[in-house]
């Protein structure tokens, strides 16, 4: 299990990387686990990038954001699909990093689903929450550099960052 903060206030540019090739485990309310391997993930900067939930100040929804690094923020999406953030930086840097895929989970809907993460989970400290926590179990990945996924609404510069983070296992 991670249990360093300060691998969590990295800055999110940094804590995407990172994160990749983690576990992110879930204990399901039968007791079972299910562990999946993170194989891509998306950086959110704070209030200069205009991709992130923080770009327009603290609201209702982004009020998570400015909280201390390992923070879930779980938020709907379209109305219908749970995507989960995990907040990076120290409190009052608002910026996260988005949990895009993970083995046999292609799609940051599809990933909440597989492991029944739901708004509940929204502002649980990843390091003290008894139903999900990220363990490293030594892998090394390689990592390819892309642009982010559905943000047609931010400017141009923050649409064409290569902060969007893959896994090659």
């Amino acid at each position: 299990m991670i249990t360093d903060r300060e691998f969590f206030r990295q800055d999110a540019e940094k804590l995407a990387p990172a994160l990749l090739g983690k576990l992110l485990v879930r204990r399901l309310p039968d007791g079972s686990l299910r562990k999946l391997r993170i194989t891509e993930t998306e950086a959110y900067t704070g209030t200069e990038d205009s991709a992130c939930h923080a770009h327009r100040g603290r609201t209702p929804r982004s009020e998570l954001l400015w909280r201390d690094g390992g923070t879930v923020y779980v938020y709907l999406c379209y109305g219908m699909h749970n995507l989960m953030n995990i907040i990076s930086g120290h409190e009052e840097e608002p910026q996260g990093v988005l949990l895009r895929c993970c083995e046999g989970a292609e799609g940051p809907g599809r990933l909440t689903k597989a492991l029944c993460i739901d708004r509940g989970f929204n502002g649980c400290d990843i390091l003290a929450c008894p139903g999900l926590w990220l363990e490293d179990d030594g892998i090394k990945v390689d990592i390819t550099l892309d642009t982010r996924v559905g943000i047609a609404y931010a400017e141009e510069k923050d649409r064409n960052a290569l902060l969007r983070f893959k896994a090659v296992l």
